[in-house]
Parts: structure tokens; sequence; C-alpha cells
């Protein structure tokens, strides 16, 4: 029998894990190829860091950037226009029961890394981990 992960605290199971890997490869293919009729989406390279799955498995957050990270509110903008035919596209290349519905926003994870290097850097902050 399944554990019941409907507590605080617990992550996600291993199959939201390697459905959400499956859908990000996949998605990231199908963005670069080209595969969508928008002149306007084709023209940007989006990457796909990671998706979250719901634990249904019914809706995918993809957390994208674009290249650069210019441009972020036009990314998310064409990705949310072109939500159905990405859908689309999505369920002929995987063989899941149902397609989930797409969410888009943008990763803020390197911004985050980025912070955390720099208060590491700080002399207060080098000093108090000295202490040790």
């Amino acid at each position: 029998m399944a554990k019941n992960r409907s507590h605080e605290g617990s992550g996600p199971s291993q199959r939201q894990l390697r459905v959400g890997e499956l859908i990000r490869r996949t998605l990231s293919d199908v963005l670069n190829r080209g595969d969508i009729h928008d002149p306007d989406l084709n023209r940007l390279s989006i990457t796909v860091a990671e998706v979250r799955t719901s634990p249904d498995l019914k809706v995918a957050t993809a957390y994208v950037m674009p290249l650069g990270g210019k441009n972020t509110d036009e990314a998310l903008a064409l990705l949310r226009r072109n939500k159905g035919e990405l859908r689309r596209a999505l369920s002929k290349e995987m063989t899941m029961k149902y397609s989930p519905e797409l969410r888009f926003v943008i990763d803020e994870t390197f911004d985050r890394m980025d912070e955390t290097r720099r208060l590491f850097e700080r002399d207060d902050v080098r000093r108090d981990l000295d202490d040790d």
C-alpha cells in the first residue's frame, strides 16, 4: 500500500520526480526544435530548469529562464499564450494517460545563488563563519 504523503513537509514522490524530469526534457526538446507555430516564441532561447508536478500529475509547473535572463516577461507571456500547443506537443511525445496542465514561472535559482555568494563574501559573515 502506498504511503500517505498529504502531511506537511513531505517532498515529492519518486513518481512526481520522474514525470517532472520527463516533462522537463520533452518540453526543452520541443522548444529547442521550434515545434511551436509561433515565430516570436521560436526566436527565443528558453531554458527549462525544472518541472514540478502536482501529486495527481495533472498540473506541471515549469521553471524557465530565457537566455541571458532578459525579456522574462515576454518569455512568460509567449509560453502562456502557447501553452495549449505545448501541451499537445508534449502529449504526442510522452506516453502518459493525461497530459498535464502547464504553468510557467521564472526560475530564480541563479539569482538566489548569486545573493548567497555575495553574503558569504561579506567580512562580517566570514568572521562569523571563522569563529567556529
